[in-house]
């Protein structure tokens, strides 16, 4: 059992579970990556066309700007161990019946969109049951180094998987990556019955909690409700998702405006921007394992490495040289992944346990909006603006709207309360009230 109080960003791993499901985590990333590296050139082998490729990827994830809410509410409803086995195991399923499509010659565009919809569908459940399932063995207080660890353990899988996606597809030929990934997910959810919680992580199934549920099956989208309504009325949730909306807008998508920036203003090749790539995933390496020290991160800490990161970026734009431009890449990339470490362990404790599965269900479907929404808002203040008009704009835009939040807040908690009628002058005074936000 971890030391009360370690800071150790490897303290989640102390806890045996906790090293099983890394180890899962790693095999199923490294699977994943091996499909997502041979599976919009398998599209455009089966239709020739660009379009049809684009088209596969919004079928599937449209299931999480769509109904997120819904599997959120299924993963409060069932048991939790059990939900993630079986979406993983169907998960697994449809990788498998892909591979031997593939394999027979037999797959043509109906079929993989209607496979990529129910990949996206069962992954709606499988996405916040398998993050909860991972909190649920550790402490509260060791959280932040389990979701730091899990997102060196995301970075290693998807190195290994693209690494073996070449040589599996160039020996085997491309239904081995679809193959290797189903096998992947299977030997996930048959690491999952041998997971052991933390002692009060999970509550007891007790008779009233099977009333519950009853009640909850019988009434889903009450429960869909709730879970909206609460998030509307958590201060900090809004707060969180304001300050991550911003960001996604305005900000983030390096892959895109680092690129144009590189090879339009600055006049270097893809090399230099390869280069710039590899220094972005240094970084958010490093950012990682600084998250993992965390202990209680704030709203307030995510809002304050936003707006950091926010300021790196203008001045990344008006990066004279490619040296110039390196030297400011590699903290924009530790703080945004201190920052989502910090921001990810808010959203997955804040909430109640009966409540974070609706949470992470109504979460699924902001930032899938944010993810669809930013890239094209952003590609227009490009071409209004520039590569350099759209980092410095961005940049102080997020800064400048986080700033203003602040002070705001600020002089709401500070207002004092005045004295009621009647008070007596010599009384001593009453402290002013403030949300814990």
């Amino acid at each position: 059992m971890p030391a009360a109080g370690s800071r150790s960003p490897w303290r989640s791993l102390r806890y045996r579970s906790m090293r099983w499901w890394s180890l899962a985590n790693f095999v199923s990333n490294a699977g994943t990556w091996m499909q997502l590296t041979v599976q919009n050139l398998l599209v455009l082998e089966i239709t020739g066309s660009a379009a049809a490729t684009g088209l596969s990827v919004s079928v599937q994830a449209a299931p999480a700007l769509l109904v997120s809410l819904a599997g959120g509410a299924a993963v409060d409803r069932w048991p939790r161990k059990l939900t993630a086995l079986v979406s993983q195991a169907l998960l697994g399923a449809v990788a498998l019946v892909t591979a031997t499509l593939v394999a027979a010659d037999r797959l043509d565009l109906t079929v993989l969109l209607v496979l990529a919809a129910v990949t996206g569908t069962v992954a709606t459940v499988d996405g916040p049951a398998c993050a909860l399932l991972g909190n649920d063995l550790v402490r509260t207080e060791d959280v932040p180094s389990a979701i730091g660890v899990g997102s060196l353990v995301h970075s290693a899988g998807r190195l290994a998987g693209t690494a073996f996606a070449g040589v599996a597809v160039g020996l085997l030929g491309t239904a081995a990556a679809y193959a290797a990934n189903g096998l992947s997910f299977l030997f996930v959810a048959s690491v999952i019955p041998f997971l052991r919680p933390v002692a009060g992580a999970v509550r007891p199934a007790g008779p009233a909690r099977r009333d519950a549920a009853a009640r909850r099956a019988a009434a889903p989208d009450l429960t869909v409700r709730q879970g909206l309504a609460y998030f509307a009325r958590r201060p900090r949730l809004v707060a969180l998702a304001g300050i991550t909306g911003i960001s996604a807008v305005f900000g983030r998508n390096y892959g895109l405006t680092l690129a144009v920036l590189v090879t339009g203003p600055l006049a270097a090749g893809a090399g230099a921007f390869g280069t710039v790539s590899t220094v972005l995933a240094v970084g958010g390496i490093v950012g990682a394992v600084l998250g993992a020290r965390l202990r209680k991160p704030s709203v307030r800490l995510v809002a304050a490495l936003a707006a950091t990161g926010a300021l790196l970026q203008a001045a990344a734009g008006l990066s004279p040289s490619i040296a110039v431009l390196l030297v400011l890449v590699l903290p924009m990339a530790v703080v945004e992944s201190v920052s989502d470490t910090a921001g990810t362990t808010v959203l997955q404790t804040d909430p109640p346990a009966h409540m974070r599965g609706r949470v992470l269900g109504v979460w699924g479907s902001i930032s899938t909006g944010w993810g669809l929404a930013g890239p094209p808002l952003l590609g227009l203040l490009m071409e209004l603006a520039g590569a350099r008009g759209a980092l410095v704009t961005g940049g102080l835009v997020i800064a400048g709207a986080l700033g203003a939040g602040h002070l705001l807040r600020e002089r709401r908690t500070a207002r004092p309360v005045p004295l009621r009628t009647g008070e007596r002058a010599g009384a001593a005074p009453q402290p002013a009230l403030s949300t814990a936000a």
